[in-house]
């Protein structure tokens, strides 16, 4: 399905108005889940006052201004995934160019137009999905996903992740194609969250700073332990 032309979200937008985009949004991503446009979109319509909330705390810090202030960027354009698979091993940058080459999948790219500060809130946590995979090590299969997004729910309290983990979980159920039983997934899942709740927002951290840092001395300052699996 094609996006259509009308489809945005006024300023000040009412729950009805944000609740009718996001199923059209919705409409457009069951067959096409990278859309540029309407992904971003959707996690405007149902996450608006997350975001908001997110700048605010950002705008008490000298370092969430500046982050504010300058947008830097983690879309594919601004990344050259050849130099930073040439940073040794074990590095950020050499793990997140790798996680694209192994998974034969390209960075985020969107033309989505950033008007303000939540919509590059919004924009900010599109780019770092993937990047979150590298950090925490859930896998890329269907319950490494709802590992992940479980975890950003309980992270930062992201709506969006609610109708992903409820889909996600649906399919589990119908498909079982994880080859993970029912009880193994939901605590798994359940851990993913706790874990989340016990870390550091990871939103307002500069990824780009630190490619050259072993993601191993990322990891233990950003993430709480995993629970070990028996």
């Amino acid at each position: 399905m094609s996006v259509p032309q009308t489809l945005s979200l006024p300023d000040n937008a009412s729950l009805f108005t944000r609740l009718r985009v996001a199923h059209q949004c919705l409409q457009v991503l069951k067959d096409d889940p990278a859309n540029p446009i309407c992904g971003p979109l959707l996690n405007t319509c149902l996450d608006l006052n997350v975001y908001a909330s997110l700048v605010q705390q950002f705008e008490r810090s000298e370092e969430g201004r500046r982050l504010l202030s300058e947008r830097p960027s983690l879309q594919g354009k601004a990344l050259d995934l050849d130099a930073l698979e040439r940073l040794p091993e074990g590095t950020l940058g050499h793990g997140f160019a790798r996680y694209f080459r192994d998974n034969k999948i390209s960075p985020f790219e969107t033309t989505f137009e950033i008007k303000n500060s939540i919509d590059f809130i919004g924009k900010r946590y599109r780019e770092t999905h993937d990047l979150l995979h590298v950090l925490t090590g859930y896998a890329t299969d269907v319950t490494g996903e709802m590992e992940l997004q479980a975890y950003v729910l309980g992270n930062l309290g992201i709506r969006t992740a609610v109708l992903i983990l409820l889909f996600g979980t649906f399919e589990h159920l119908k498909v079982r194609q994880s080859g993970v039983g029912l009880s193994e997934y939901l605590r798994r899942v359940r851990a993913a969250y706790h874990r989340g709740r016990a870390s550091p927002r990871f939103l307002g951290f500069w990824f780009e700073h630190h490619w050259e840092t072993p993601v191993a001395t990322l990891r233990a300052q950003m993430c709480a332990p995993a629970e070990r699996m028996n």
